[in-house]
């Protein structure tokens, strides 16, 4: 046997054996951004089962773009440094703001989700969400180069006790369970205007369907909230907010 079968065979193999344990979780979280990152170490350091499912093969979501590309980011208020510290991440206080080197911010918050014990797999979309009851009880995920490549292609199923949608700006789960639900349609994100933005966000973070939670942009896209740019206070503190409820909820 040469080293090359080997490779593929210890590959597939524990691969597989990933999969097979996520067949049913506690907690799915769609998207590796901040919100849904930092929610996926939360839920993890309260011993539930989670998987973190990102369409892209890189983590982190809008931080790597910084502001307009440029490579550091800001967080605001007192509270986003418990989360901060809770990461290990490093921030500097210019004029009021936490500036963060975005690099770090989003290597870290993906750092602190695997140690914590989430299972963090990029490259998978959710096509679909399951039902049952009236409620969301998990989700039907297939490789993104599938939904990239336009192949008609039947989906597998991850079942879950709870679903966050960490999706960001196009809230892809809530608006997919919204028209299986007939909850009608997402108001989509307002205008830009921080300080609304950064309290509304984590305010309005919670269950927004039986079964069913959003974090993040993702919030901001559900209710009309106005955006904040750069600004990643409120993604941090939503992720950790959502995670409480929903420890909370499942320890009931």
């Amino acid at each position: 046997m040469g080293v090359e079968s080997r490779v593929t065979r210890v590959i597939i193999e524990r691969s597989l054996r990933d999969w097979l344990s996520i067949a049913d979780v506690d907690v799915v979280v769609v998207g590796a951004g901040p919100a849904g990152l930092t929610a996926a170490k939360y839920l993890a350091d309260a011993g539930l089962r989670v998987v973190v499912f990102d369409r892209r093969l890189r983590l982190g979501g809008g931080i790597g773009g910084g502001g307009m590309l440029f490579h550091r980011v800001v967080c605001m208020g007192d509270e986003a440094v418990e989360v901060l510290r809770d990461f290990g991440i490093r921030w500097e206080e210019v004029d009021g703001f936490r500036v963060v080197l975005a690099a770090e911010l989003m290597s870290k918050l993906a750092a602190g989700a695997i140690d914590a014990g989430a299972l963090v797999i990029p490259g998978v979309e959710v096509e679909d969400v399951v039902v049952r009851d009236g409620c969301v009880r998990g989700v039907m995920v297939r490789w993104s180069a599938i939904g990239y490549s336009g192949l008609h292609v039947d989906p597998l199923f991850v079942e879950a006790r709870a679903v966050v949608d960490a999706t960001g700006h196009d809230a892809e789960v809530a608006r997919i369970a919204y028209g299986k639900l007939g909850l009608g349609e997402l108001k989509g994100i307002g205008p830009g205007c921080v300080e609304e933005a950064e309290k509304l966000v984590v305010e309005k973070t919670g269950r927004i369907a039986c079964g069913l939670y959003a974090a993040g942009m993702a919030v901001a896209a559900v209710y009309g909230l106005p955006r904040m740019g750069p600004v990643f206070s409120s993604m941090l503190l939503s992720g950790r907010k959502v995670a409480k409820i929903i420890a909370a909820t499942l320890s009931q």
